[in-house]
């Protein structure tokens, strides 16, 4: 761009240059990075009840890094003698059914009777993009802020398995913080239902009525896994049809086979919103541990669940294991031009593949 004021008929007059701009980032500071605290440390604070420090060590559990991987191991393991003394209560729903914002009023409910209690919310991913909002602490707007509440949402993104797995281990870390009461919120979008229900003492299905076919509700996988079931918004003028739903659960329930445990789950109207019906919902909890308490069915669910626990991690290591190896992934490559050329048989290629991995297993 030609400047005017270089022009002769301008040579009278000077230019300045002006000011010279500042730097946009301040040249005292010193971005130090903090040193990666080391197991030690972090089973330290950790048993000291230190947020921040169980913050870092649960975030080295949901770490891909085989370096982060290595250091929540050793943690885990030290945690783990002072684990296993809380209640853990899982809470599904569909989508809307005002989980988060029952967990609040549930939650609060819970440290009105003394102790700590950590919130554990599988955050739906996009499969699109694998991002999550991590928004379940804005709409627990209460339990959010109180001092006695750990709240820790987590992308449910990869596998199902890995992501239960983690949040397994993370129970695991708030129970040796001295968290005794734990909840864990599924996406309530599917298979996430079966994982939490293998990590948790009890299993709330919240429903909703008046949505147009309460049938709906009525799914079976899901029915038997409940402990107890829950109908909000039970207020204004959905009462009724709040209690129309409840003797439809009721009846639906005979139905089905006894359960293990020996308890028969029972079906309560409350509201969330409005705070209704919120201390009739922890007495059926209360109920229900003292009845699994008494038979022994505690105590064995949680070695099932152990033993259950440890052959996932197996067959979630062999996976890892397969799909890592390099010569593996240059073989699948290979296959799956084949099979996506119409040459070779799907069902060929994976026998392809496998025989080769044992094969190199085997030497």
């Amino acid at each position: 761009m030609e400047h005017l004021e270089n022009d002769q008929q301008y040579s009278g007059l000077t230019v300045n240059s002006g000011v010279s701009q500042p730097p946009s980032v301040n040249p005292y500071l010193r971005h130090r990075r903090k040193p990666m605290p080391t197991a030690a440390e972090l089973v330290e604070g950790i048993l000291k009840g230190d947020v921040t420090q169980l913050s870092r060590a649960v975030t080295l559990v949901e770490s891909t890094s085989p370096e982060h991987q290595s250091i929540a191991q050793e943690v885990i393991e030290k945690c783990l003698p002072y684990s296993g003394n809380s209640r853990r209560i899982g809470i599904t729903g569909v989508p809307g059914a005002g989980k988060s914002t029952s967990i609040d009023v549930f939650g609060l409910h819970v440290l009105k009777r003394g102790g700590k209690l950590a919130v554990l919310a599988i955050d739906p991913s996009s499969e699109r993009t694998k991002g999550s909002i991590l928004g379940d602490k804005t709409r627990m707007e209460k339990l959010s802020v109180h001092p006695d509440a750990f709240i820790r949402p987590s992308p449910s993104a990869g596998s199902l398995g890995g992501v239960a797995r983690k949040t397994r281990e993370t129970i695991v870390l708030c129970e040796a913080a001295g968290y005794n009461n734990i909840f864990v919120e599924t996406v309530g979008v599917g298979q996430s239902e079966t994982a939490v229900h293998s990590m948790v003492d009890f299993f709330l299905l919240i429903q909703l009525a008046g949505t147009g076919d309460e049938l709906q509700g009525i799914k079976r996988g899901i029915m038997e896994m409940a402990d107890g079931i829950v109908i909000n918004k039970a207020d204004g003028d959905n009462i009724n049809r709040a209690q129309l739903a409840q003797a439809q659960f009721r009846s639906a329930l005979h139905l089905f086979p006894p359960t293990t445990s020996g308890w028969m789950p029972e079906v309560l109207c409350y509201s969330g919103y409005y705070e209704l019906g919120i201390a009739e919902v922890w007495d059926m909890i209360d109920r229900y541990f003292d009845f699994v308490n008494g038979n022994g069915y505690f105590e064995h669910k949680r070695r099932q669940q152990a033993r259950y626990w440890m052959y996932e991690s197996i067959n979630e290591q062999l996976k890892n294991n397969f799909y890592r190896n390099p010569d593996v992934e240059a073989l699948l490559a290979d296959r799956e031009r084949l099979v996506l050329e119409n040459r070779q048989s799907s069902f060929i290629a994976a026998r392809d593949v496998l025989d080769f991995y044992f094969s190199r297993i085997r030497k």
